[in-house]
């Protein structure tokens, strides 16, 4: 049974949070490079995030100007969607004055994302718009009307307040505009993978999953760094069972598609759905697991369900 999830979308002034719809390259810089250099004119601070070739592209037409962006790749720092927000759009906002505006291009869903990732992507988008409400903040999603499939674009008029259209530089305001409908519709069922390593667990054999995660991501081919990532997502995930998840979970390993996967079902209900999504306080005591698992793992899908939590992960072997 798949729950619904929906917490209230309520005003976003003064965030603004247009997509760009851009067939080729000129349309891209049309659309990217005067946003840049607006925000640089009026003293905002400026990041741009987007695919490498695409980063390329507004670094050049930026010339000297680009030394005063922030400029990542986001096929790099955006590679888990669940990281976007609290690794690359937070973590830039939050490092400037309350009330500053911050302008910022993320470009997270490109040609070539998987259909494993998608769900995580346009649930992202999705998600800005309850972690940026009410702050002072603009993001623009540029979206290749060429390259991406029509259901994308269709999502990005749900996941987007307002739209500017392929060759205008005007925003119009969303019919479809329905965030909340979008996360629901693809919190979707992880189907259990039946020759999957799979191991039950409770407060007494927390340390042997982690052990038994561990030797068989090994065996799968798993090192080194990606190696300590997996058993340091296994211990926080299988911990959050036993503490909040009540008290027992399923672990379960496999290997897919050139990765590892780990993947911690239980009974407890993950209400919060920026759960992982944002940054944590640091006066707040706990809190942090999911959060460090989606910084941590090349993919991390969440379903939340009536009868429990589901959390998988991904690491390139």
């Amino acid at each position: 049974m798949t729950a619904a999830l929906s917490e209230p979308f309520g005003p976003l002034e003064p965030f603004v949070h247009p997509a760009l719809f851009y067939r080729d390259e000129q349309e891209y810089l049309d659309g990217t490079v005067p946003f840049v250099r607006e925000g640089l004119e009026a003293g905002e601070p400026v990041a741009v995030a987007v695919p490498g070739k695409n980063l390329a592209l507004i670094r050049d037409a930026l010339g000297d100007a680009a030394g005063d962006v922030r400029l990542l790749d986001m096929r790099e720092a955006g590679r888990n969607p669940g990281r976007i927000i609290p690794g690359v759009l937070r973590a830039f906002a939050d490092a400037h004055p309350a009330g500053r505006r911050v302008r910022i291009i993320g470009e997270p869903i490109w040609a070539g994302r998987s259909d494993t990732e998608y769900p995580a992507c346009v649930q992202h988008e999705a998600l800005i718009n309850a972690a940026f409400r009410g702050r002072t903040a603009t993001i623009l999603c540029p979206y290749d009307v060429e390259g991406l499939p029509d259901h994308v674009l269709t999502d990005a008029y749900a996941t987007h307040p307002t739209v500017i259209p392929s060759g205008s530089r005007t925003a119009r305001d969303s019919d479809a505009y329905a965030p909340g409908a979008v996360v629901d519709r693809y919190n979707e069922p992880l189907a259990p993978v039946p020759y999957a390593l799979t191991f039950a667990f409770d407060s007494d054999s927390l340390s042997h999953s982690r052990h038994v995660a561990v030797g068989e991501a090994a065996r799968l081919g798993l090192g080194g760094v990606k190696l300590d990532d997996l058993a340091l997502a296994t211990a926080e995930l299988t911990t959050n069972s036993v503490v909040h998840g009540g008290g027992s979970g399923v672990l379960r390993v496999w290997a897919e598609d050139g990765y590892v996967v780990c993947e911690v079902r239980d009974g407890g209900r993950l209400a919060d759905v920026l759960a992982g999504r944002k940054p944590v306080p640091r006066d707040q005591r706990g809190g942090r697991g999911l959060l460090l698992v989606n910084l941590i793992a090349d993919l991390v899908r969440v379903h939340r369900g009536d009868d429990g939590t589901t959390v998988r992960c991904w690491f390139a072997r």
